[in-house]
């Protein structure tokens, strides 16, 4: 426990993103539903299967026309590798959105991690993140 007179171990991070090109979806499936073929192309896709269901993340363009995936979300990449050991990495980069209420779908993988925010937030999650200290440093 930190007392009031103590000083954090882990100040703040100024991080380094880029936004991924284009819009994604992402769709959950049935726990035992086999991974479309369309759901693994692409520049960035996640699947993840749990006990519950199983969430694929696409390019939006991936998904199949009788698919609906509403809203399109725009992905932001955290310039890592980050070491496992280093704490708040993630908490640094989605507080700021926490307090301007705008909703996100976090991933990380073993380098680094990714954010998706809604594409109608996406000029407040920019403003929020430059408001903070956090360096846009393009789109990739």
């Amino acid at each position: 426990m930190i007392d009031a007179n103590q000083k954090e171990d882990n100040p703040k991070r100024q991080l380094k993103f880029r936004k991924l090109p284009g819009f994604y979806a992402i769709v959950r499936f049935a726990p035992g539903a086999d991974v479309p073929h369309w759901a693994t192309n692409g520049v960035f896709t996640s699947i993840t299967r749990t006990a519950n269901e199983l969430s694929v993340v696409c390019p939006m363009e991936n998904l199949p026309a009788e698919m609906n995936s509403q809203p399109r979300w725009t992905c932001l990449k955290l310039e890592g590798p980050f070491a496992f050991s280093q704490t708040g990495i993630l908490l640094s980069f989605i507080e700021p959105f926490s307090c301007r209420n705008v909703p996100i779908f976090a991933l990380s993988t073993y380098d680094t991690d990714y954010v998706l925010v809604q594409e109608e937030h996406l000029q407040l999650a920019f403003e929020a993140l430059i408001a903070t200290g956090h360096e846009f440093i393009g789109e990739k």
